[in-house]
């Protein structure tokens, strides 16, 4: 078992999972049977994320670009996440996690969005882990949409452009009350973020494993904590006062 300092974890944790198709074909199955085997590594995730004191997950489910992909694709995953939310409303509720969600949620298929908002709902006095779900979701137009906010505050003449704050603008994202990522954790080995919380990562410490999502264990996931853990986090500042 890795060891974990309890007192040094990432209050916040966001994952880009990379690599269900990839896995499908290494095995000569269809890109939807490795979703579905992604879904499971989703639970245990969340499972382990809760019982190591995880306050804030986030994961990367969907993002504005997938509408990109072929229609029977995005139809089984839509599907896939309506059943992965009926199959862990009580394991939510158990462990008291509120599951929250971040993304142009409107753009989902009517009974996606009825069951994802009904789940919030159920879990949203929950409070010892937040879950959060990226669902169409975009930094850029996540960025778009706070800047469209902000122009309608000025344009009622409730501030000035000079009253625009870094903090203004955090408060006009999806979630303000969710905390800036302490690690981001991507599988499949890409160097990229790929759109995924572009303003709130301005120094989130990065760990990329070539695992692909249906690889990634408890295990794993532990040894990222554990190497987040021996890092030395300045925020742009020097290690000494010289």
């Amino acid at each position: 078992m890795i060891s974990i300092d309890p007192n040094k974890l990432p209050r916040h944790v966001a994952i880009i999972m990379d690599g269900n198709g990839r896995w499908a074909q290494k095995r000569k199955m269809n890109r939807i049977q490795g979703h579905q085997k992604g879904a499971k590594t989703v639970r245990e995730i969340v499972r382990t994320s809760r019982e190591i004191g995880i306050q804030w997950l986030t994961l990367y489910a969907f993002s504005e670009e997938n509408w990109k992909r072929p229609k029977n694709e995005i139809l089984a995953l839509m599907k896939l996440l309506r059943n992965f939310l009926k199959s862990e409303l009580k394991e939510l509720q158990d462990n008291e996690i509120r599951l929250q969600c971040i993304g142009r949620i409107d753009k989902l298929p009517k009974a996606t969005r009825k069951i994802l908002i009904e789940t919030m709902e159920k879990t949203g006095s929950n409070r010892e882990m937040v879950l959060t779900l990226a669902l169409s979701y975009g930094g850029r137009q996540e960025i778009m949409d706070a800047v469209k906010m902000i122009a309608k505050i000025v344009e009622n003449h409730d501030i000035t452009p000079d009253d625009i704050s870094e903090q203004l603008i955090s408060d006009c994202l999806y979630a303000p009350d969710m905390p800036d990522p302490d690690l981001l954790i991507r599988t499949s080995g890409e160097y990229r973020i790929s759109n995924f919380l572009l303003w709130q990562m301005a120094y989130t410490e990065i760990y990329i494993t070539p695992l692909l999502w249906p690889e990634f264990g408890k295990e794993n996931y532990l040894t990222a904590i554990h190497d987040f853990q021996k890092r030395e986090r300045r925020f742009g500042a020097t290690k000494s006062k010289e």
